[in-house]
């Protein structure tokens, strides 16, 4: 509630959740997927790097490869200490998605990347409090560190703040907790709830079958994917093994992406009310390739792979399992900005239909759970006009069960600006299942004052002036079964 950035505080694009000793997640507000199923080895990684921590201590982190997703994505990591102040009984920790973290183009999301880099200020294992004690100026300078700093530390600094008080809200929960229930009885529910989490996926997996999917990017590379299910040990193997190598560019994501997507993906077959946590892993085993596009080593550029390539595994293994079709499987990133300011939006579009229910049009689907910018506060903070913002009436894939249709999303710029846009399914179409149609494939183009039109593609740069028009169409769900 206090954070400045409009994509924190309007979008919701932030995640909150608790970890145990070890740094296994327990539990978390039910937010955005791919920040939550991540962000456990982020806490392994500051507790294996500070075998000293002390009370008052907060830590901040976003390296992708030690945990985090990708720059953008900044955790604050916060202990929570015994009375004694002897040793960390928990975590808490909020992810936050900053508007701005460095980088080529402002909102750190340049198209070409192809250096962790480029991508904006690398944050690993970094003390922001100091046993209560704010490091203002060290972390102003960190900030401004790098070959791409930050262009607007004032609102990092402003959105940090408010992680650390969140952070601060539930270490003061957790500790109310421990004074009502004790020690031991927090710690044996905390087990109950994996335990009970981990047999709920169990139970779910003696009802799959082996399955396998290879799913087409618009660049003609192929995520592969097999799911081998043993159901007398009710337990699963997914194996991404065959999926391309490292992208030239920036769609590679880190291994805790992947893991995340296995965890949402598995977490969404459970047809009960469980808190998404550690327990859920247990029964699965996940293979991928170290190198590969979804196991990207250091220095791999990332930015596209929080939020594409996370979307593009989850339908891949979503086909795998053959439970719906496909979505729009794409974030649909749109960023935009100056010197002087910086937003960062993800646009809805369609979701799959499925065995017994018709696919959801104009909503984020799968990987992200944010929300749309109000239009008044986008216009409020920014020098940009919403002019229409529709749903795409009978895109969605045609079947027994239709898909979900996409929107259509024009805005005028007031001031100019450097537009970037990284967004999949712009030449390969959502699949459908069993008969059902695919759905259709997403659109970029600018509309000039002087009435010309300027092709915008998928992963693209452009600048726009006073009065040119930015439209997007995004993709739609594929149908499921014969129309």
């Amino acid at each position: 509630n206090t954070a400045y950035s409009v994509n924190i505080k309007e979008r919701l694009d932030f995640s909150c959740a608790l970890f145990d000793p070890t740094g296994g997640l327990v539990a978390n507000a039910p937010h955005v997927p791919v920040h939550l199923g991540s962000m456990s080895e982020s806490i392994r990684t500051v507790i294996r790097q500070n075998p000293g921590m002390k009370p008052g201590d907060v830590f901040v982190l976003n390296a992708p490869f030690n945990g985090g997703t990708h720059l953008p994505d900044v955790t604050v990591i916060t202990p929570v200490f015994d009375e004694d102040g002897s040793e960390p009984l928990f975590y808490v920790a909020s992810r936050g998605h900053h508007a701005d973290i460095g980088g080529k183009t402002p909102g750190s999301a340049p198209p070409d990347s192809s250096h962790i880099d480029e991508e904006g200020v690398l944050i690993d294992n970094f003390l922001m409090v100091d046993g209560g004690t704010f490091r203002e100026a060290e972390t102003r300078a960190l900030l401004a560190s790098g070959r791409y700093p930050c262009r607007n530390i004032d609102e990092n600094m402003a959105d940090l703040a408010a992680q650390v008080a969140a952070n601060e809200t539930g270490v003061r929960e957790v500790r109310q907790m421990i004074r009502q229930f004790g020690l031991a009885v927090v710690h044996a529910y905390m087990g109950h709830v994996q335990d009970n989490a981990e047999e709920s996926v169990r139970r779910v997996i003696t009802a799959l079958h082996d399955g396998a999917y290879d799913y087409e990017l618009d660049n003609g590379d192929f995520i592969r994917v097999a799911v081998r299910v043993d159901p007398d040990a009710r337990t699963a193997e997914i194996d991404f093994s065959g999926t391309a190598d490292k992208n030239p560019y920036n769609y590679n994501a880190p291994l805790s992406v992947c893991h995340a997507v296995v965890l949402y993906v598995f977490r969404t077959l459970v047809g009960s009310d469980i808190p998404l946590n550690e327990g859920c892993f247990k029964p699965l085993t996940i293979i991928a390739p170290a190198g590969s596009m979804i196991n990207a080593q250091y220095p791999s550029a990332v930015i596209a792979g929080n939020t594409e390539v996370s979307q593009l595994m989850c339908n891949a293994l979503i086909g795998a399992l053959g439970v719906m079709a496909g979505s729009q499987s794409t974030m649909n990133n749109y960023v935009w900005g100056n010197e002087r300011l910086q937003n960062y939006e993800t646009i809805c579009g369609g979701t799959g239909a499925g065995p017994d229910f018709d696919g959801c049009s104009a909503i984020q689907t799968h990987m992200t759970n944010t929300r749309g910018t109000d239009p008044e506060m986008l216009e409020f903070r920014f020098p940009v006009r919403l002019e229409e913002y529709a749903i795409r009436r009978g895109s969605g894939g045609a079947g027994a069960h239709r898909g979900g249709d996409g929107i259509t999303r024009r805005m005028r710029f007031l001031e100019q600006m450097t537009v970037t846009t990284l967004c999949s399914m712009r030449r390969v179409p959502p699949f459908g299942v069993d008969g059902g149609s695919p759905g259709e494939v997403g659109r970029e183009w600018i509309e000039r004052v002087g009435g010309t039109r300027v092709e915008h593609a998928g992963n693209d740069q452009n600048e726009v002036y006073p009065g040119d028009v930015f439209v997007m169409q995004t993709p739609s769900g594929g149908g499921y079964g014969a129309p």
